[in-house]
């Protein structure tokens, strides 16, 4: 294997999982319409958040009676907001298959102390959908962020069960094909497919689960930022732009900007196909390669925005050290930022995919990949 470095190279070498890339092109000029000083609360403030709400469910193609809101605290805010509020009303069961997905498990199991059923898959895999029973409320991820493993569509999950599926979308929204008939509750941030961001969250409620929400009340006590409901009616103002905190109108103006460029290449079939040539472009290099792979298992679930790889050369001493000085090789050369793999995640790299990356860019690293594996290699086998 050759040592010569490659002469062509990443134009962004920003392939983070969060907060992932700028759309190209993004220059902070493009926040000039920002309402800076000024109430979020103000007539302008309220519009901004609208246009932002609207937006994106005309990209998503969000049903109408489907209420969308902005929420504080990134997707994790949102994710708990929807526990907290929804669960305890009937069995729960969670699935979990990445780090985020755990997370879950251990706030509804630990913190709400709920007697749930779990089911667990090795990072890589998918737990099976056919085992999971939908007559109770199911919190899961759609895409593992971590794992590089996502849902490959809904059609295990009945149009008609009597729980709710409570969805973390963060890394799929914008670059996957979700089934909103499927879904009583997804969330999302701004800061991963479409380069927003972070702080901020977004929260999508089935009718389903408004019902749920006006008719439920939780045995536990809800912190001010969660509560969505008054006098036992939903608060409508947080799905039309009055947020329960204050935002930041700099952020929602960099979102706007993405969802205005999103909208401008076509909407979200256009956001699918980018996401899916970048990941096409890693599956098209390894294909061959005996020394690394793709951490999915099955590849009609290897996610297109997370690409999660391994290194399979029996010859690695140390997985994890070997790992971590080949993403310090990638930064040194300015070729590759922030692409280790995530901390509690098996050693390898992840490569961020989503819309707004260029594919000649992936298309870039893959050869430094294979140059800083081949010079690790070496220096291991001299270090021997």
């Amino acid at each position: 294997m050759a040592l010569n470095a490659p002469v062509a190279r990443p134009a962004n070498p920003r392939f983070s999982s969060g907060p992932c890339a700028k759309i190209p092109g993004y220059s902070l000029d493009m926040l000039a319409d920002a309402p800076l000083g000024r109430s979020h609360r103000a007539a302008i403030g309220k519009a901004k958040l609208k246009e932002a709400i609207d937006l994106t469910r005309e990209i998503l193609g969000v049903p109408a009676e489907y209420r969308i809101g902005i929420v504080p605290a990134s997707d994790t805010g949102a994710v708990e907001m929807a526990m907290w509020s929804l669960l305890g009303a009937r069995p729960v069961e969670m699935l979990a298959w990445e780090s985020f997905g755990e997370g879950w498990v251990t706030d509804v199991v630990k913190q709400l102390k709920l007697d749930a059923t779990v089911r667990k898959a090795p990072y890589g895999e998918i737990v099976d959908f056919a085992e999971v029973d939908f007559d109770r409320d199911v919190v899961f991820t759609w895409n593992g962020t971590t794992s590089g493993v996502r849902v490959p569509n809904g059609d295990a999950i009945p149009a008609a069960r009597a729980g709710l599926t409570i969805c973390d979308a963060t890394s799929a929204a914008f670059a996957m094909d979700l089934p909103w008939d499927k879904l009583d509750v997804t969330t999302f941030s701004w800061q991963k497919v479409l380069g927003g961001e972070g702080g901020h969250g977004v929260l999508i409620l089935s009718p389903r689960a408004v019902e749920r929400l006006e008719t439920y009340s939780p045995a536990w006590p809800l912190p001010k930022i969660f509560r969505m409901t008054k006098g036992g009616k939903l608060i409508e103002g947080i799905f039309t732009g009055e947020t329960i905190n204050t935002p930041s109108m700099l952020c929602v103006e960099d979102y706007l900007v993405s969802l205005k460029w999103a909208q401008s290449l076509g909407g979200l079939p256009a956001l699918i196909a980018r996401s899916e040539a970048n990941a096409a472009a890693i599956a098209g290099y390894i294909a061959d390669k005996d020394w690394i792979a793709n951490l999915a298992v099955d590849p009609a679930t290897a996610s297109c925005t997370s690409v999660c790889l391994k290194f399979t050369d029996p010859r690695i001493a140390d997985g994890a050290a070997f790992a971590k000085a080949v993403a310090k090789r990638l930064e040194k050369e300015g070729v590759a930022l922030d692409a280790g793999a995530y901390r509690d995640a098996p050693p390898g790299l992840r490569i961020w995919c989503g819309a707004t990356v260029e594919t000649a860019d992936v298309a870039a690293l893959m050869p430094w990949i294979e140059w800083a594996f081949a010079a690790e290699i070496e220096a291991q086998a001299k270090a021997a």
